[in-house]
């Protein structure tokens, strides 16, 4: 396994859908060993194989609350979709491993229904709501090619993006 870097804004092949997965082989299973690596090292609880420079659509995710036993609540989710929503609700101070630096109120669903296929290529439905339906939305959105930089205000958006811009060009 390897620690892999995290593609941050504004990164190009952060904006581009991901591609189905065909095939589970081998390759695709060593990304995900890589990427649970990545996903503790962070740390963070939800990550997509665009984030890390894969534009693969995949991602992976723990959200369990057993902070004793790290990688139990590990999930992931192969070529997945929305397939219902229903009700509102506002992401309190959601971040992204992409977005460094900036929190934010987003609105959300408030459940979604996710359809896929685990590691396996098993079919796979989730209810959900509360903290994975907000999970689940926002690592959608980055297999869709949609930083959650989207969902916000555009004046909260765009001091971000000046801020990044300032950055990039002090940096030379």
């Amino acid at each position: 396994m390897a620690l892999l870097d995290i593609v941050t804004y504004p990164a190009p092949i952060l904006d581009k859908p991901s591609e189905i997965i065909e095939n589970i082989d081998d390759s695709i299973i060593c990304l995900i060993q890589d990427m649970t690596e990545t996903l503790y090292d962070a740390p963070g609880i939800g990550l997509a194989a665009v984030q890390v420079g894969h534009n693969k659509a995949m991602l992976l995710y723990d959200v369990a609350e057993d902070e004793d036993s790290p990688g139990t609540g590990l999930k992931v989710l192969i070529n997945p979709r929305i397939v219902h929503t229903e009700g509102k609700v506002c992401s309190e101070n959601e971040g992204c491993l992409s977005v460094p630096g900036l929190r934010a109120d987003v609105p959300r669903h408030a459940c979604v229904s996710v359809e896929g296929v685990d590691h396996e290529g098993k079919p796979v439905k989730i209810d959900a709501e509360g903290l994975l339906s907000i999970v689940l939305q926002h690592e959608i959105d980055h297999l869709e090619g949609r930083l959650f930089i989207e969902r916000i205000s555009s004046l909260k958006r765009n001091m971000y993006k000046r801020r990044v811009q300032k950055a990039l060009k002090e940096e030379g």
